[in-house]
């Protein structure tokens, strides 16, 4: 697994993550939609942590220099 997010795509998804989980615990947005962010929140975490997005294999994309 060659690892495919570079550091300023890591940080915006860790920062979108936090955004996300603020809004769902924060009772901001709730219901089906506040489910699909958490979970969009866990995978924009692992995503950021591991360094690979298999989204980005399709497309032969890399933001890693």
């Amino acid at each position: 697994m060659k690892q495919n997010v570079g550091n300023i795509d890591r940080i915006i998804r860790i920062v979108a993550a936090a955004i996300f989980a603020y809004l769902y615990f924060g009772d901001i947005v709730t219901g089906t939609l506040g489910i699909v962010l958490v979970a969009l929140a866990v995978v924009f975490t692992a995503t950021a942590a591991l360094g690979f997005c298999p989204l980005y294999l399709p497309f032969k994309l890399s933001t890693k220099k």
